[in-house]
């Protein structure tokens, strides 16, 4: 085993003692195969993480994290508290991730909803949300949703 962080002995073995053997294989956002090839996954979640920016994109658009943005802090506490509040109104309704877009003073939320309950609860749904999160969060905020027959029908391959 080489270590490209230097070309020292002493730092090698101290690096190859601090390595764990079941940490040598393993990477962060990507999922293991199953025996039997029967974990589905959508195309969101088949796309690797090394290719952000090429086939796959984020799942939060905003330019705080530019160099000199203003409240970063609070757009990452904005946005897990946006989430957890559409996955506890909308309980398992979303067929997908939930794609949060920032455009000038506006919060667009975006996302895959199985078509499960009756429309007119989906408007109700979808009113009550822009408006407890407008009040909330004190700027305008907008749900574009698709609606599909099933979660299957987002199911891109088996793994």
């Amino acid at each position: 085993m080489r270590c490209y962080l230097s070309t020292s002995s002493i730092l090698h073995s101290w690096f190859v003692k601090l390595t764990n053997v079941t940490q040598v294989n393993t990477e962060a956002g990507i999922p293991k195969h199953t025996r039997k090839r029967n974990y589905p996954l959508t195309y969101e979640q088949r796309q690797f993480p090394k290719l952000i920016g090429h086939t796959k994109t984020w799942n939060t658009f905003n330019t705080s994290n530019l160099r000199d943005g203003k409240r970063k802090a609070e757009i990452v506490r904005d946005d897990l508290f946006l989430r957890q509040f559409i996955y506890g109104t909308w309980h398992s309704l979303f067929a997908s991730e939930l794609i949060i877009k920032r455009r000038h003073n506006m919060i667009i939320l975006s996302g895959l909803v199985t078509r499960t309950i009756h429309p007119r609860r989906m408007y109700f749904l979808i009113g009550y949300t822009e408006e407890i999160l407008s009040a909330l969060l004190k700027t305008p905020v907008k749900m574009e949703i698709q609606t599909i027959d099933s979660k299957d029908d987002v199911i891109f391959t088996y793994w």
